[in-house]
């Protein structure tokens, strides 16, 4: 789940993950002749330069392919603009993620890929209860993983005016996620802005971030569950996780909770969750 690198928030009720109003560009787009607009006027024109400057970023013609008949998505810009859980309490925010039924799959989780989570653990630092817990939170274990295709999606992001600079190198990552293989086009379905896989990650995560957990030859984050829970131990890792620390708020993991979401009420439900993962 932004995100990762970056302000978001999830709204993992429904499972699919969902960014933060707060999101803010960490690095300027490639340069674009045609400009950024708020409806589906110029986006053929944008599309067309966009191409250009993918092939100049190294992004194959083969791999640009699938932007053919891509058309500007009024959905996606509806989403963004209408997230009102951004004003939930904690208590609110909680109470709809924490349920028996998502403790009680958690800790069946944690039994059937015990192996998997110590391997894991030894080699990132990050324990099985967190990463169950994200997990769940994100998209119920990997059911509810999102259903929009990934690249319409950050195309129509990109061209909105909004948050163009931050969106527009997603979509250079997402068609690199393409171009080396990890994902086929089919797979390359996730949540409205975006994310991937079974705990959602923005496309410049997954490219900074997964691993070939299962040694198949590909960082697979939405059919496999080891790459996913090894790939999300590594995001957490990256943001400063340290072995053998707790992860409440004032401890020294909550920061690296934070670098998986900046959202407090995030944060700490995680947290509570994952604890409650180990009763």
């Amino acid at each position: 789940m932004i995100g990762h690198i970056v302000n978001r928030m999830k709204l993992a009720g429904r499972g699919a993950g969902l960014l933060a109003a707060l999101l803010a560009p960490l690095a300027a787009g490639p340069a674009l002749a045609a400009p950024c607009g708020n409806d589906a006027a110029g986006f053929d024109a944008w599309m067309r330069d966009f191409r250009q400057q993918a092939v100049s970023q190294g992004i194959s013609p083969a791999a640009l392919r699938p932007l053919d008949g891509v058309t500007y998505d009024t959905k996606v810009i509806s989403l963004d603009r209408n997230q009102k859980h951004f004003k939930m309490s904690f208590e609110e925010f909680s109470r709809n993620r924490i349920s028996k039924g998502r403790i009680a799959k958690g800790k069946q989780m944690l039994q059937r890929y015990a192996s998997t989570l110590a391997q894991i653990e030894r080699r990132y630092g990050v324990p099985g209860p967190i990463l169950v817990a994200i997990w769940g939170m994100e998209t119920d274990y990997g059911a509810n993983i999102g259903n929009m295709p990934i690249l319409r999606s950050l195309a129509t992001l990109s061209y909105d005016c909004r948050r163009s600079g931050f969106f527009t190198p997603q979509l250079l990552d997402a068609l690199r996620i393409y171009q080396r293989g990890d994902l086929t086009l089919d797979e390359m379905r996730g949540a409205w802005a975006g994310e991937i896989g079974q705990t959602q990650f923005l496309a410049s995560s997954y490219v900074k971030f997964a691993v070939d957990f299962d040694g198949d030859g590909r960082a697979d984050l939405v059919r496999s569950p080891t790459d996913v829970l090894a790939s999300t131990a590594n995001y957490l890792r990256g943001y400063g996780w340290r072995a053998g620390a707790g992860w409440g708020p004032g401890e020294p993991n909550y920061q690296a909770l934070l670098g998986w979401n900046k959202a407090e009420v995030y944060a700490r439900t995680l947290g509570v969750f994952a604890g409650m993962l180990t009763q």
